[in-house]
């Protein structure tokens, strides 16, 4: 393990070569989970991302879909939180069961934030973005094959659109701050050795059910390209499609290039020996996650 971090699949460990748990620093071609990409993997990788990508999708149309045209499992229809609620609470389990084939990226903005923060090589990202793209149109499909014509004709299988009177400058800046704190905490959780390694699914769930929650009313909370592309390509409807691409794009890469950079290079204050600011030994807890630390500042 990387530090906690599940290693690439038994096949692949020694030409994947992980580092050692005394390591702490992440290599140019760590994703996320500590998960090593190598080109024996890839094709295997690139399919996890498409099953991964097909159920994100599938799971949150179809919920969004049931909702716009009122059915129900028992008692009332969907509602907006169970809408926000599916796609937060699969993400966790996809998390969980893909996390340690291909990272678990599952979406544009975090392959390509990886990319340009030098934990993924660009040279596997036109794969990640293929498949993930294809998944989410068999996503799409599927709630069209599940609920028939009328979920596209009504509800365009949860394609989507700016609320009325919602301008695009106004979409696109909601669209770009809640793909921002996705990306954001995905990173910080998934790719910093500090994070232990059962905080990551549970945190990027609940990141994306306040994302969706905070622009659902807004934009549709897409907060992922490939959630807006899916039914926008099942269903025909492209309104606005462009910022739904763009501004995800935006939030997601600021958001990895500021952890990567600057915030995950700070070290937290802890309760005995200083100030690591002040070059001092930084004691042994830290007061964030009360984890042994003992590290000096540099």
């Amino acid at each position: 393990m990387l530090n906690g971090r599940v290693e690439a699949p038994n096949a692949f460990v020694e030409a994947s070569a992980i580092v050692s748990s005394s390591s702490s620093r992440v290599r140019p071609d760590d994703g996320l989970h500590g998960h090593r990409i190598h080109p024996a993997n890839m094709l295997r990788a690139g399919l996890a991302e498409m099953v991964g990508t097909f159920f994100l999708i599938f799971t949150g149309t179809a919920t969004a879909g049931a909702a716009a045209l009122g059915k129900s499992t028992a008692g009332t229809p969907p509602d907006s939180l169970a809408v926000a609620l599916a796609f937060g609470l699969v993400l966790v389990a996809l998390v969980g069961a893909l996390g340690q084939v291909s990272g678990a990226h599952l979406k544009a903005a975090v392959t390509l934030g990886l990319a340009v923060t030098r934990k993924v090589p660009w040279r596997y990202v036109p794969a990640y973005l293929g498949f993930q793209l294809l998944g989410a149109v068999l996503g799409a499909g599927a709630t069209w094959a599940a609920f028939g014509s009328v979920v596209r004709d009504k509800a365009h299988l949860g394609a989507t659109v700016p609320a009325q009177g919602v301008s695009d400058g106004r979409a696109f800046l909601v669209e770009a701050l809640i793909t921002f704190l996705l990306v954001f905490v995905i990173v910080a959780v998934a790719t910093d050795q500090r994070v232990p390694a059962t905080v990551a699914g549970p945190a990027i769930g609940f990141a994306l059910i306040a994302a969706v929650l905070i622009g659902g009313g807004v934009t549709g909370g897409a907060v992922n390209p490939d959630r807006a592309l899916g039914p926008a390509i099942m269903s025909g409807t492209f309104t606005s499609l462009w910022l739904y691409v763009v501004a995800p794009l935006v939030g997601g890469i600021a958001a990895a290039v500021l952890y990567d950079r600057v915030v995950g290079r700070a070290t937290a204050p802890t309760m005995t020996d200083g100030d690591p600011q002040d070059q001092v030994g930084a004691g042994n807890r830290s007061l964030a996650t009360g984890t042994p630390q003992g590290t000096t500042a540099t």
